[in-house]
C-alpha cells in the first residue's frame, strides 16, 4: 500500500487531537499500519526544539526557523521513512500550523515562509522532486471565543495558548486564507459541536476520498 499522509489543524482548543486516536483505530481495523507524531516535535530533536518555540520569548523569525528546523528532522527521521513503509502518518500540526501562528497570528512575511517550506520540504521519490504535503489536512474550525471557553482551567497555558482572543482570531484566519490556497488537499471541520458529531464529519472526509469504507 501507498503511505498516507493526514495532518489535523486548529487553534488551541478546537479538539483534533481528540480525534487522531479514533482514526488510528479506524486505520488499524483495515490492515494499516498507522505512525501517530506531532509537530513541533517527533523526534528527539524535535520535541527539544518544542520547549524552546513553546516556552522561551522570542521574535517570530526566530521562532519560524526553529519550527522549520524541527521540521526537516521530523521528515527525515520520521515521515518520510514511515511513508516509505505504506504507513498512515497521522501528525498533530504540520506546515499549516506555521503560516497560522506565525504568519497569522505573528504577522511574519509569508513569502519568507513559503521559501522556507520549499527548502526544507523538498523531497525525491523515485527520481520525481516535490514539495512534501499531507495528502489531506483536516481543520478543526472553531471560533475563538468558544476555544477559549474550553481552555480555561484546562491546563497552564504555553506561550501561545495564554494570547489574547485577537491573536487566535488571526491565526483562524490565516488557516483560512491556507486552505484558499490549497482547497483540496483540506477538509474543513464544524468544530462547534459535539464530539460524536465531529468525529463523523471526519470519518466522512476520509470515505469521500475512498481511504475508509
Amino acid at each position: 500500500m501507498n503511505g498516507l499522509f493526514i495532518s489535523f489543524e486548529g487553534i488551541d482548543g478546537a479538539g483534533k487531537s481528540t480525534h487522531i486516536e479514533g482514526l488510528a483505530q479506524a486505520f488499524h481495523a483495515q490492515g494499516r499500519v498507522v505512525t501517530i507524531t506531532r509537530e513541533p516535535g517527533g523526534t528527539a530533536l524535535a520535541e527539544k526544539l518544542r520547549l524552546l518555540v513553546l516556552s522561551d520569548p522570542m521574535d517570530a523569525m526566530t521562532e519560524a526557523l526553529l519550527v522549520f528546523a524541527a521540521r526537516r528532522d521530523h521528515l527525515q527521521q520520521v515521515i518520510e521513512p514511515a511513508l516509505a513503509r505504506g504507513n498512515v502518518v497521522l501528525c498533530d500540526r504540520f506546515t499549516d500550523a506555521t503560516f497560522a501562528y506565525q504568519g497569522g497570528g505573528r504577522g511574519f512575511d509569508l513569502n519568507l515562509l513559503s521559501m522556507l517550506e520549499q527548502m526544507v520540504q523538498t523531497t525525491a521519490v523515485k527520481e520525481n522532486t516535490f514539495i512534501r504535503q499531507p495528502n489531506l489536512t483536516i481543520w478543526f474550525d472553531l471560533p475563538a471565543e468558544v476555544a477559549a471557553q474550553r481552555l480555561t482551567g484546562a491546563r497552564t497555558p504555553d506561550k501561545f495558548e495564554a494570547q489574547p482572543l485577537e491573536f487566535f482570531r488571526r491565526v483562524a484566519n490565516g488557516y483560512l486564507q491556507r486552505m484558499r490556497v490549497n482547497p483540496v488537499r483540506f477538509a474543513r471541520i464544524d468544530a462547534d459541536c459535539t464530539r460524536d458529531a465531529v468525529w463523523l464529519q471526519v470519518l466522512s472526509a476520509l470515505q469521500g476520498r475512498g481511504w475508509l469504507p
